[in-house]
C-alpha cells in the first residue's frame, strides 16, 4: 500500500465507494452510532487491530454509542491509499457490529 498522496481525481473516485464518508480538507470523516457502548468499544477494538496491521492509525472520538473516525496520512499531508483502505475496513467493522 502506498503512502503517496492521492490526486483529486483519485480521491473523488474512491469516495464513490465510501458513501458514509465525508471529505474535510485533507481528511476523511465518518460518524456512526452503534447499538450500545460495549458495541462501540468492540468496533474500536476491531479497527485498532486493522490499523495496527496497516501501521496506519485513525483519530477516533468515542461519545457513548457514537463513534467518529478521522483519516489522513499526516506524513504526506493528505490522503493516501492507506486512508481509503482503512475507511473500507472501518465500514466492515461497523457492518459486522450492526
Amino acid at each position: 500500500m502506498s503512502r503517496t498522496r492521492l490526486s483529486e481525481d483519485q480521491i473523488t473516485a474512491a469516495l464513490v465507494d465510501l458513501p458514509d464518508w465525508t471529505r474535510t480538507g485533507d481528511a476523511l470523516t465518518r460518524t456512526a452510532e452503534t447499538a450500545s457502548f460495549p458495541t462501540a468499544i468492540k468496533v474500536v477494538g476491531a479497527v485498532a487491530e486493522q490499523a495496527e496491521a496497516l501501521d496506519h492509525h485513525p483519530d477516533i472520538d468515542i461519545r457513548w454509542r457514537t463513534l467518529t473516525f478521522l483519516l489522513t496520512t499526516h506524513s504526506e499531508g493528505g490522503l493516501t491509499s492507506l486512508d481509503i483502505t482503512l475507511a473500507h475496513l472501518i465500514d466492515q467493522a461497523l457492518d459486522a457490529a450492526a
